[in-house]
Formats: structure tokens, C-alpha cells, sequence
């Protein structure tokens, strides 16, 4: 299959969203944002799901783990909450973060992808990744406020 590595490296950066997801809901204290955060990480497990699902079928190894730089960024999100009076406020700004870095590398894939089936599969999940970094952006800034 052309492009894997494209397809391979966004099963790990959604992995990534998902695992920082489902640690920030047993982190924050807000009810409003567990639910957030749950949605956010049941759309994070569609798409590793679907994009797996693609690998699989062209029979390539699908990636069970994130990435280095996930890890990294969901310890400095907690340093950053053990030393702020505002969890909730930390761990949205770094997820606002992560959903930029999936945007940016979804992007990325889908102008460099030259497999059409695997472009189809990129547009077609599009609109949820960017809805995802929208309101995590919007969340961000009013909290901000």
C-alpha cells in the first residue's frame, strides 16, 4: 500500500490523543469536561479503528503504541497541573496542543498522499479531526477568559 508510513504515523498521533484523553478525565474535576474529553477520546478510538482497519487489510503491522513526543507531552501536563491552582485549564491547553499536532499531520497526509483509496479515507475523516481541534480550541480560549 502506498503511503503506510503516512497512515501508520496517524494511528500513533490519534493513539497518542486517546491515551492523553482518558488520563485527563480521571485527572480533572469539572463533570463538563470528563464528558468532553470522553467524546473526544470515542472519536480518537473511530479513527485509529478505521486507519488500522486500512493497514490491516493491505496486510501492514498496525502500531499499538503513540508516539515518544505524546508521552512527553502528557508528563509535562501533569508537572505543569501539580504545580498550577488550575488543572483543568492545563490539561485543555496541552490537549488543544495535541489536537494541533494530529490537524497539522493530517494536513500534511492528505496533501502528500498519493494512494487514492487511502486519500478517500484521509477526506473522509477530515471534518471530525478539524471539529475536534475547533472545540478544543474554543475550549481553550474560554478558559482562557
Amino acid at each position: 500500500m502506498q503511503n503506510a508510513n503516512t497512515v501508520k504515523e496517524l494511528v500513533q498521533i490519534s493513539r497518542d490523543g486517546l491515551e492523553f484523553y482518558e488520563h485527563a478525565m480521571s485527572e480533572v474535576q469539572s463533570e463538563r469536561l470528563k464528558s468532553v474529553f470522553s467524546r473526544m477520546a470515542g472519536n480518537k478510538r473511530t479513527l485509529i479503528a478505521s486507519l488500522s482497519s486500512k493497514l490491516a487489510i493491505n496486510d501492514e503491522d498496525v502500531p499499538t503504541d503513540g508516539t515518544m513526543a505524546g508521552s512527553l507531552r502528557k508528563a509535562y501536563a501533569d508537572l505543569r497541573a501539580m504545580v498550577s491552582s488550575n488543572d483543568d485549564k492545563v490539561y485543555v491547553s496541552q490537549l488543544e496542543e495535541t489536537e494541533d499536532r494530529l490537524l497539522k499531520h493530517f494536513e500534511k497526509a492528505l496533501d502528500d498522499t498519493t494512494d487514492p483509496s487511502v486519500k478517500g479515507l484521509l477526506q473522509q475523516h477530515f471534518p471530525h479531526v478539524r471539529a475536534c481541534h475547533d472545540e478544543m480550541s474554543a475550549l481553550k480560549k474560554q478558559l482562557a477568559a
